[in-house]
């Protein structure tokens, strides 16, 4: 079994081989075999030149977030991104390449309930209306790693945390698709709203003062991928946070959920 530093090293060199597409993916994304000798894995590679033009974010960015947003779980100690790095050449060019993940769905962390069928101990979210008028709720549990997600989501301002961006594999929890993250203006959409006004907690407070202390170092990696002010503002934010020492609620810039919600 590769190390996690061989994988990062195939993600990163290797020839990559394309097996497929993700369809359903708004941007290109190709299922590709990265492999070096005896060493291979799957990954996700999504290349610049396969970026669909989006109003509010710079043109051919989205891969470049990605790889912040693997970075920023880096930063913090949490490792709930996939292995992501920048590949300067590939099938199609510059872009991202991201491991695989065999996942299994995550409805032990979130889903669409009827209302008598939330699980106990869960947050509603959201309520809406089923096929037949049935209220149904979005919910998610009170799992730890999820509150280190929501935090993660915050700090990355991510637009478009869905239910379909948990992958669970085995007892490992991922978040993946973070081309829209970082950007300079309030845009966090997320379905991990059940937290809010709670404390933080003396873990994800520990995770945030280091973070904010080695932002020296932290600052310039994030910048191989970002603006200087989106930087700047991804410190702004862990530092309001720490201050408040609560979840945030959802602001009034826009949408708070991001659709489709799954």
């Amino acid at each position: 079994m590769a190390t996690a530093a061989e994988i990062r090293e195939l993600l990163a060199t290797a020839p990559l081989q394309v097996h497929g597409r993700l369809l359903d993916s708004s941007n290109s994304a190709l299922v590709v075999i990265a492999q070096d000798g005896p060493l291979q894995c799957a990954a996700v590679y999504k290349p610049l030149s396969g970026e669909r033009r989006l109003w509010d974010f710079p043109a051919r960015t989205l891969a470049h977030r990605e790889v912040s947003a693997y970075d920023l779980s880096q930063m913090l100690g949490w490792d709930i991104v996939p292995p992501t790095v920048w590949r300067s050449e590939g099938p199609a060019g510059p872009g991202m390449c991201q491991l695989w993940i065999d996942s299994s769905e995550p409805d032990g962390y979130a889903g669409i309930f009827a209302e008598q069928n939330v699980p106990a101990g869960w947050h509603p979210i959201i309520e809406g209306r089923g096929e037949s008028g049935e209220i149904l709720l979005v919910a998610h549990s009170d799992a730890e790693v999820l509150r280190r997600l929501a935090v993660f989501d915050v700090l990355a301002n991510n637009a478009d945390r869905k239910i379909g961006h948990l992958l669970v594999d085995g007892p490992r929890l991922f978040g993946i698709d973070h081309g829209v993250t970082f950007n300079v203006v309030p845009k966090l959409r997320t379905v991990l709203w059940g937290f809010t006004g709670t404390p933080l907690g003396p873990d994800i407070v520990t995770a945030l003062e280091l973070f904010l202390a080695d932002f020296g170092r932290f600052g310039p990696v994030l910048g191989i991928h970002l603006s200087d002010d989106e930087v700047e503002l991804t410190r702004a934010r862990a530092r309001r946070m720490l201050a408040n020492g609560v979840f945030p609620g959802p602001g009034r810039d826009g949408p708070a959920v991001p659709w489709p919600i799954v």
